[in-house]
């Protein structure tokens, strides 16, 4: 059964304002279930973590079922998820745990298709330590990783590959089990930024390869905040810096204050909605995991669908509008850039006509360095809500701007 566009619309406050988001890729609006889950946590009874008192216990309970949904979301033990405040600060975190280690000699792969957030935290790390950086570039003709240049970077010194499963600006999908098995094979750990990924498709974070998977929340109808999840293995082998009377077990150790348990909650009640996308009635005995098997491939069906439309709607429009997204295998996003315009004057054009597509270079400094692109460039991306009268009205507001 596929997804009722039209039912789920009417859960987002904000589709009421009559505005057409294409912005999901920076963050998607929020369902009514998100924001009800933050509030009835915060309003309590809420006291920090313990088992003594009702409003302990909400706390308590707010943790378990963030990791629980997590777990459940990016096929890992719910031990192994980790929450933080963002994705970047979690990279940043991690990039100096797993520095401790490096000796000056070592080497790490980044990539040049990377939302900034996975290249600077190691580059800095990188220097600190110094340890050799070396690089995967992209094909300027496919916009796809490079993999010679991959093979290139690879040796026996290299102790961390770090690559995008999805690049926030293009799309773009590089075949990360394949990197993580070459990673692997050299002895290399492999971090992957799943944020932009993990909005689309269903994930299973062993089946790709990683040893360690970041993502956020806010970026598929969550709350702002980060989310971690790592071989149990390699987060056991840890140990960060941290305050003496802390937890010391795992993620405790990886997790510095108090957690912000209303945060959870709203995240955790993502996961359930997110497992909702799909009105069939769940099975007989049919796990979260499951459900959301069965929800993300509907919505997976459903951004093809309008992507398709867009695509063909964008291409119609002529060489006035140039697309840069043209992996083979990609997200719904569409970065392009229109012959002779300003992209900022296009999103104000677009604004006033109640749509929301930003110009900007959206942390991809390396993207837009290694692709010589102009900032600003437009961006498109679909997100759960978007409908086939959302693509029209983009598309309408594109032509009448050229």
């Amino acid at each position: 059964m596929a997804m009722d566009v039209a039912a789920l619309r009417t859960r987002f406050p904000s589709l009421t304002h009559g505005l057409a988001f294409f912005d999901g890729p920076g963050g998607t609006q929020t369902p009514v279930p998100v924001a009800e889950a933050v509030t009835r946590t915060l309003t309590g009874p809420l006291s920090n973590r313990g088992v003594v008192s009702v409003s302990e216990l909400n706390a308590e309970r707010a943790v378990g079922e963030f990791r629980a949904a997590y777990a459940d979301l990016l096929g890992v033990p719910a031990g192994a998820v980790v929450h933080g405040r963002s994705a970047t600060q979690l990279t940043y975190d991690f990039s100096r745990h797993l520095a401790k280690d490096w000796r000056a000699g070592d080497e790490i792969v980044l990539s040049r298709l990377d939302h900034d957030a996975n290249v600077r935290p190691w580059v800095q790390a990188a220097e600190r330590a110094g340890v050799v950086v070396r690089w995967t570039e992209i094909d300027a003709a496919t916009t796809e990783l490079d993999l010679d240049s991959y093979e290139r970077a690879l040796s026996p010194r290299t102790r961390l590959v770090a690559v995008t499963a999805a690049s926030n600006v293009l799309g773009t999908k590089p075949p990360v089990r394949r990197i993580a098995d070459r990673a692997h094979e050299v002895g290399a750990l492999v971090y992957v930024d799943g944020v932009h990924y993990a909005a689309h498709h269903r994930v299973d974070v062993p089946a790709l390869g990683a040893d360690l998977f970041v993502c956020s929340p806010y970026k598929f109808l969550g709350p702002h905040c980060g989310v971690l999840a790592g071989s149990p293995e390699l987060l056991e082998s840890l140990a960060p810096d941290k305050l003496l009377p802390s937890p010391n077990t795992v993620p405790e150790r990886f997790e510095f204050g108090t957690l912000p348990y209303e945060t959870l909650a709203g995240a955790t009640a993502a996961v359930d909605f997110l497992a909702a996308l799909d009105e069939a009635g769940p099975g007989a005995g049919e796990s979260r995991r499951e459900r959301l098997k069965r929800s993300l491939h509907s919505l997976h069906e459903h951004e093809n669908t309008l992507r398709a439309r867009l695509d063909d709607g964008l291409r119609a429009l002529g060489d006035a509008v140039t697309v840069h997204s043209r992996a083979a295998d990609r997200t719904p996003t569409v970065l392009m850039t229109l012959e002779g315009r300003d992209a900022t004057e296009a999103q104000a054009h677009l604004s006033a006509r109640g749509v929301v597509a930003p110009a900007g270079s959206f942390y991809a400094h390396e993207v837009f360095a290694a692709l010589k692109l102009p900032d600003p460039a437009l961006r498109a991306g679909l997100a759960p809500y978007n409908d086939t009268e959302d693509v029209d009205r983009l598309l309408v507001g594109l032509a009448s701007f050229l």
